[in-house]
């Protein structure tokens, strides 16, 4: 073995104990003493995605590439092309690392994920399958495998691959919350009396809880598990309970994202009425879905994509990048007060543009294109200047079920996005928030966006789906009303409820926790 093999071995294995400095060293003296080498770039390339430097990751493994073409490193450039939202660029790696090409289940699992992350489940099916044919007792790999099932609505198949995870590996935490967060509700459901499996599951659950008491994410993934649990049972002040303690540690966090989320807010305000250049861009294919998270904006972007007109964009980052992008600012969020005031002097056409740019593949053949990312209500006057004849609904639902659902709900941890929803009465500062910026809106432009109750909606489909198909342009369609015959897939917190028809079931759901409330009441009044 030379010199440069014995080094990038090394690298390797302090890679997998995390040692990032060292294996850093390794792979930049191999390249020091022997030149480009194709390995040691595309180590390097895996140690800046894991140290979060995704755009340094895909430089490296572009330069591992100039060296030598690997199907290996463009599964690894899918990955850091998924992390950044970039789907198109994405794929187009994944067409240059085919399942026959990798060996290593990791490497299969790795574009699998990377699939499934930019909502193409059926394609990821044959690589995780694959990484599992060669890795069956991977928990890891069955969880992953099991989540793109669940957002492909096979709910079976999932829960039996949560369930391998967990016996393979039993304080997995996540894959215990991911299996309560399944719930009993769909039709593929264990055999056997419910209240008995929530039971032992309770009694599961109670035990690995202690243990990770003083691990956060893990307290925040057993805690919102045994909440589902208790539910389950009708015990809901247990539930309630249970997610405040899971939620506790994060507090301070929770009311640093409500103080810039304010920020945000008065930027906005204060630029509504300024004069801009009109922007130049014409194109009226993106329906953009928004409100605040669990409100209905998936129920609507099931009703919009069951269309013969319409395509399914998902939870799309693209305009806020586009933004962020054009705005130039230095600072590592995408979505900040500076940037948000810089855009409204930037070149908006070129937002727009930009914008359409990054999203005309999804659109598959179709006119339009539904982006339901929930934020987005953050960049709706700015989607009014820069894609003109874009269409904008909004869905307002009432303010308790709107904030309990946000308490009720683990998001993802490491998104700035959802930093806010750790306390009820930070949620609740932010609801008023919302509400006041998207009342502001619509009543200086109330061409420009659709607001829809949530309540309304559910009481009374068939009217409201017709205005709300008639303010996007959308020739009626009673498909449309079938929302649970849309086969599209789901990566959101409502991937089990969208399936079912739609049903007024969940209002007045926080009545359930109606003593807990009362902080909660003072502040929404």
């Amino acid at each position: 073995m030379n010199s440069n093999d014995t080094r990038l071995n090394k690298a390797v294995e302090c890679l997998a104990k995390r040692d990032y400095k060292q294996a850093h060293q390794y792979c930049v003296q191999v390249i020091q003493q022997f030149g480009p080498h194709a390995h040691a770039y595309f180590l390097l390339g895996i140690i800046h995605i894991e140290i979060g430097q995704i755009d340094k990751a895909i430089t490296l493994f572009e330069t591992s590439n100039d060296v030598e073409k690997r199907p290996i490193t463009f599964a690894y450039m899918a990955k850091g092309y998924a992390l950044k939202g970039d789907m198109q660029q994405a794929l187009d790696c994944v067409q240059m690392a085919p399942v026959d090409s990798l060996t290593r289940a990791l490497d299969l699992d790795t574009v699998g994920v990377s699939l499934s992350r930019v909502g193409l489940h059926d394609n990821a099916k044959a690589y995780f399958e694959k990484a599992l044919a060669l890795s069956p007792n991977n928990p890891q790999y069955n969880y992953n495998y099991a989540v793109s099932c669940k957002f492909a609505g096979k709910f079976k198949l999932a829960r039996a691959h949560f369930e391998k995870a967990i016996s393979i590996a039993p304080d997995f935490h996540q894959a215990h919350f991911a299996l309560s967060d399944l719930g009993t509700s769909d039709a593929d459901k264990h055999d056997g009396d419910e209240s008995t499996l929530s039971k032992e599951r309770l009694q599961q659950l109670t035990a690995l809880a202690e243990k990770v008491e003083n691990n956060p994410e893990g307290r925040l993934h057993i805690g919102h598990a045994l909440a589902k649990e208790y539910d389950l049972l009708g015990d809901y002040e247990r539930a309630f309970k249970s997610l405040q303690h899971a939620k506790a540690p994060h507090h301070q966090r929770s009311v640093a994202a409500l103080k810039d989320y304010q920020s945000i807010f008065e930027t906005l305000k204060r630029n509504l009425h300024i004069q801009t250049p009109k922007s130049s861009q014409t194109n009226d294919a993106p329906i953009f879905v928004v409100g605040m998270p669990r409100s209905g904006t998936t129920l609507v972007e099931r009703i919009l994509s069951h269309h013969s007109t319409v395509a399914s964009g998902g939870e799309l980052q693209d305009f806020g990048v586009a933004v962020k992008q054009i705005a130039g600012t230095d600072s590592q969020l995408v979505l900040d007060k500076p940037t948000i005031e810089k855009a409204y002097r930037s070149n908006l056409s070129a937002i727009g543009e930009r914008y359409l740019k990054r999203t005309a593949f999804l659109r598959q053949g179709h006119k339009h294109l539904v982006d339901k990312l929930p934020f987005n209500f953050f960049y709706i006057d700015l989607i009014r200047r820069a894609l003109p004849n874009a269409k904008i609904v909004c869905l307002q639902r009432n303010a308790m079920d709107t904030c309990v659902g946000n308490f009720r709900q683990l998001f993802s941890i490491h998104s700035p996005y959802y930093a806010y929803a750790y306390d009820l009465e930070v949620i609740g500062q932010l609801y008023l928030g919302f509400n006041e910026w998207i009342n502001l809106f619509a009543e200086a432009y109330p061409e420009s966006i659709h607001v829809q109750s949530y309540e309304r909606l559910a009481e009374n489909p068939g009217q409201e789906v017709k205005s709300m198909l008639a303010f996007c342009g959308l020739s009626w369609e009673a498909q449309c009303l079938q929302v649970q015959d849309n086969t599209l897939p789901v990566s959101t917190a409502s991937k089990v409820q969208v399936r079912e028809p739609i049903n007024t079931k969940s209002i007045g759901r926080w009545r359930r926790y109606e003593s807990q409330l009362h902080p909660l009441k003072a502040i929404i009044g």
